[in-house]
């Protein structure tokens, strides 16, 4: 049973005698956070009584509470303070559910009365170049949300909106045509794509900031003229002046900090005679660039035929990163595939009367958005959004999507508002859809990640690096062993990409997604606290108790004997367990993992309380002792597979 959902089910009907929505209430009953204030606890006759004269909070939590019956699985429920409504349950009921749970393949996590049709769009790179860490966010989040959907029987397609069509492969395929090093396209070819990228990229940034740079310098001088004749004219001991004059001398130095960047940027580019002769040789880089981009686009072959060379590669390489990190999708629709839909779509919202002509580019403004939303340019080229209203109406028509979840990050934000309002307008009313966005993955120095030149660090050399720093503390642990190692050199190993790619998963699903969190080693890897490691260790300790007593989990569970929960540590991890179901349920609605990342890390450290506090082999007697090892085992499943649900394994041993 989802013991949350059942009390607000009990509690909603009741509401309706002091509210005509009590939906916008309850859910005010939640969880309690100190034990003392019982199991649940609630709190909407503060929000009711405040809109009923002369009804005070306490006195309304006494007519809900003599009304509402959950005699069958509550004590007497209590009001507590101004007017909290605090709820235990049964002690004898929390065993029979919890025996339940013993045979239950499911844990209690029963499948969705009404399943929708989820489609999970996440990951979503340029496949042009190698993956990096900045694809690491979409990529985790999106797959954790994946597949707690599909374990609550959602009927859930996972798709890899990939950048296969886009800009990027104009400027790669400007390289290739002049930049080619054809030695290390044979040996590499991906990464000499990716060479080229950067390379066509770093030119054509050098000469548009070579272009700006003497509208900056003029807007410098300005700036310090305006800065010279008011400290020369004006009366400095006047507030407002002195105001004045330290927003004038901050934005000066802002601007000399970007100037003197930019010309260190350009000199450092000047200084090297290959990339200037190259700049010399291309002063309009940018320019044909986006000329072969509108070549591929119109159906020119040689680019065509240079695009499916390109294409597979790239996708073997990033393949490769999903193998390891163990993600999995139904789909790979990217650009390319929605290409031939464009135009229809634009000619709809036209007909429709959403989009209108603007300055030569047709474009759907919307009430309240200064900025509109460009369905097609001036010179007739489509835009990501006129792909992402293809990509929708496709989802809508073709896979009969209810819901649609976008795993992007929140930089993006304002087009995904403009993208859904547009499409509410366009006509699908029903479809539900949710901009699932994240942070940025930040180095130690509160920076996006870099490498040393300046580049993203790559997601296969960061994954390598997991693996080598778990294999390190791997060895550590066995090695301290008291009574020495246990492991082989291949074990280690095996155990070590698990805890490796589980602590890099683990790490950015626990962070509130929309935040962005700093990358530190020494915290992912951490033996102790909110990590992986902690709970790996936690499942691998019951397999030890397990091992250690020669008891057989399968066999224990088949038998039925009943639980015995005494000690208020045994409780209070029953209770923990019982609300698994509840979590699984608030990760899929408001798509958040680390709900559920929080919530093992509360179970695998009451699981550490329990066992320091309760012997479980050594116990008094035969049923208390078969009682603990029954909630040890239902501890390790629940771990176990809520690790599962965030793509992360497990091991037997550590």
């Amino acid at each position: 049973m989802n013991i949350l959902a059942e009390l607000r089910s009990r509690f909603e009907p009741v509401l309706t005698e002091w509210t005509d929505n009590p939906s916008s209430v309850i859910d005010m009953l939640k969880a309690s956070q100190d034990p003392k204030f019982g199991d649940y606890q609630a709190n909407f006759a503060m929000p009711l009584a405040a809109r009923i004269p002369d009804l005070k909070p306490r006195d309304l939590a006494a007519q809900i509470v003599e009304k509402v019956d959950l005699s069958d699985f509550c004590e007497p429920l209590e009001i507590a303070g101004p007017g909290f409504i605090n709820i235990k349950l049964k002690q004898d009921w929390l065993q029979e559910q919890t025996m339940q749970l013993v045979q239950d393949e499911r844990l209690g996590v029963v499948a969705v009365e009404a399943p929708q049709k989820v489609v999970v769009d996440f990951s979503a790179p340029n496949v042009a170049k190698p993956m990096h860490v900045g694809h690491l966010r979409s990529t985790v989040i999106g797959d954790a949300n994946y597949r707690v959907l599909k374990f609550l029987g959602h009927d859930v397609v996972g798709d890899n909106h990939i950048g296969d069509w886009g800009t990027q492969f104009g400027m790669i395929i400007f390289g290739y045509k002049h930049f080619l090093n054809e030695a290390a396209f044979q040996e590499e070819p991906v990464f000499e794509l990716a060479r080229l990228y950067r390379l066509v990229n770093q030119l054509s940034d050098y000469h548009a900031s070579k272009n700006s740079l003497p509208h900056k310098e003029q807007e410098l001088e300005q700036l310090t003229e305006k800065l010279q004749t008011l400290e020369g004219t004006a009366d400095q001991t006047d507030k407002k002046v002195q105001k004045q004059l330290k927003k004038l001398k901050a934005e000066l130095e802002t601007k000399q900090k970007a100037l003197s960047s930019l010309q260190e940027s350009l000199s450092q580019l000047e200084a090297n005679e290959d990339l200037k002769s190259k700049a010399t040789a291309f002063p309009d880089i940018a320019r044909l660039a986006r000329e072969e981009t509108a070549k591929l686009h119109a159906g020119d072959a040689e680019n065509n035929d240079l695009w499916k060379q390109f294409l597979p590669q790239c996708l073997d390489l990033i393949q490769g990163v999903y193998d390891r990190l163990d993600i999995h999708f139904d789909m790979t629709l990217g650009e390319s595939f929605y290409q031939p839909m464009l135009a229809d779509v634009v000619a709809d919202l036209k007909q429709k009367g959403l989009a209108t002509e603007s300055q030569g580019a047709i474009c759907v403004f919307m009430k309240g958005k200064e900025a509109p939303f460009i369905v097609q340019k001036q010179d007739g080229a489509f835009t990501y959004a006129t792909t992402d209203l293809a990509t929708i109406k496709y989802r809508a028509e073709e896979l009969n999507a209810d819901r649609i979840l976008y795993v992007v990050d929140s930089r993006q934000s304002e087009h995904f508002e403009l993208l859904f309002s547009t499409v509410k307008d366009w006509g699908y009313t029903d479809l539900e859809l949710q901009h699932v966005s994240f942070g940025s993955v930040l180095g130690e120095d509160g920076r996006p990640i870099k490498t040393r030149a300046g580049d993203s660090v790559g997601l296969d050399s960061l994954l390598n690096e997991a693996i080598q720093r778990a294999y390190n503390i791997v060895s550590e642990i066995d090695d301290d062993k008291h009574d020495g190692p246990e492991l082989s050199k291949e074990e280690r190993k095996q155990i070590a990409e698990v805890v490796g790619l589980g602590g890099i998963k683990y790490a950015d699903l626990k962070h509130n997604r929309e935040s962005d969190y700093r990358f530190d080693w020494d915290k992912m890897l951490a033996k102790q606290g909110d990590t992986a490691t902690y709970m790996q260790y936690a499942y691998a300790r019951v397999n030890g108790i397990f091992r250690k007593g020669g008891i057989d989990r399968d066999e224990l569970r088949t038998h039925q004997q009943s639980l015995n929960l005494i000690e208020p540590t045994e409780i209070a991890l029953a209770m923990k367990i019982n609300r698994y179901s509840e979590i699984l349920e608030s990760v899929a609605a408001e798509a958040r993992p680390n709900y559920l990342t929080n919530y093992l890390y509360e179970l695998a450290d009451l699981f550490s309380t329990f066992y320091d506090v309760c012997p479980v082999l050594k116990a008094e007697d035969e049923a208390v002792r078969t009682s603990r090892l029954l909630l040890s085992d239902l501890t390790a499943r629940v771990v176990q597979n809520g690790l599962s649900l965030l793509g992360i394994r497990t091991c037997e041993r550590m």
